[in-house]
C-alpha cells in the first residue's frame, strides 16, 4: 500500500511512516503545503493522511485540489482540531474520515486497512481472481485455497496487478507503488523483470494461471489471456 502523510511535525510524520512501514506500507512524507501539492501531481496512492495546519497553507485546500483532480485515493484528515464543525467542514469538503490527534498510530492504521478495503475492494476482505484469493490485512494468499508463500514485495505486486487487472502497467508506475518517491533514485527498472519473473513461477507452479502478460514498450497488464 503507497501513502503519502501530509504532516509538519517531523517527529510525528516520522513515527507514523515508521510504524506504517512495519505493516508494508511505502510512505512519503510532505512536511509543507508545497511539497504536498508536488507529491500529489506525480505520484498515485492508495490512501494520502493530510494534516489541517501547514506552514504555508491549509490542508483542506490539499483536499480540494485532490477532489478537483479526481483523485482515486483515499483522504484521511487527521488534526488537533477536534471541533464537531471542523470535523463535518472537512469531511463535506471531500476527506472520507477524520481522526484526531492525539491518536494510537494502531487506530490510524485499522481506519486506513478499512478506507482502502472499501474504496478497493468492494468492502471485502479478501480480493479474489479465478484460483487466486489474497488477504490483504495478514498479507496471505492462495491458489486454490492453498497457501503461497510470497515475499512482500511479490504480494504488494500481486495485489497491484489485480487490483489493476486488464490495465497496462508501466514500469514507473510499478515502480513508484513498491518504492514510493525512492523509485525515482533507481538507474534501471531491471528489478521489476526480477520480481515479475519470481512472481509468475510461483503462480504457475502452485497451479494458477499465467495471467502477467508482457506488453512491449510499455511494461505489465494482468489478466485472462
Amino acid at each position: 500500500m503507497k501513502l503519502l502523510i501530509i504532516e509538519d511535525e517531523a517527529e510525528l510524520a516520522q513515527s507514523i511512516a515508521a510504524y506504517l512501514g512495519n505493516k508494508d506500507c511505502i510512505c512519503d512524507i510532505a512536511g509543507s503545503f508545497g511539497r504536498a501539492d508536488e507529491l500529489i501531481h506525480i505520484y498515485e496512492y492508495d490512501c494520502i493522511l493530510v494534516d489541517i495546519t501547514l506552514p504555508d497553507g491549509s490542508g483542506m485546500d490539499i483536499v480540494r485540489r485532490l477532489k478537483t483532480m479526481q483523485n482515486k485515493a483515499g483522504i484521511i484528515i487527521i488534526s488537533a482540531k477536534n471541533a464537531l464543525d471542523d470535523k463535518l467542514f472537512g469531511l463535506h469538503t471531500g476527506a472520507d474520515d477524520y481522526l484526531p490527534k492525539p491518536f494510537h498510530l494502531a487506530e490510524l492504521n485499522a481506519r486506513i486497512i478499512a478506507l482502502v478495503r472499501r474504496r478497493q475492494h468492494d468492502g471485502n476482505q479478501d480480493v479474489r481472481f479465478n484460483e487466486i484469493r489474497l488477504q490483504p490485512d495478514m498479507h496471505q494468499a492462495f491458489i486454490n485455497d492453498i497457501p503461497v508463500e510470497l515475499t512482500h514485495k511479490e504480494f504488494a505486486l500481486l495485489l497491484y496487478l489485480i487490483v489493476n487487472r486488464n490495465r497496462v502497467l508501466n514500469h514507473e508506475s510499478i515502480a513508484e507503488h513498491l518504492w514510493g518517491s525512492q523509485a525515482d533514485l533507481l538507474d534501471s527498472f531491471d528489478f521489476i523483470y526480477s520480481h515479475i519473473k519470481n512472481l509468475r513461477k510461483k503462480l504457475t507452479t502452485n497451479g494458477a494461471g499465467d495471467y502477467i502478460r508482457s506488453v512491449y514498450g510499455l511494461g505489465y497488464r494482468f489478466g485472462e489471456v
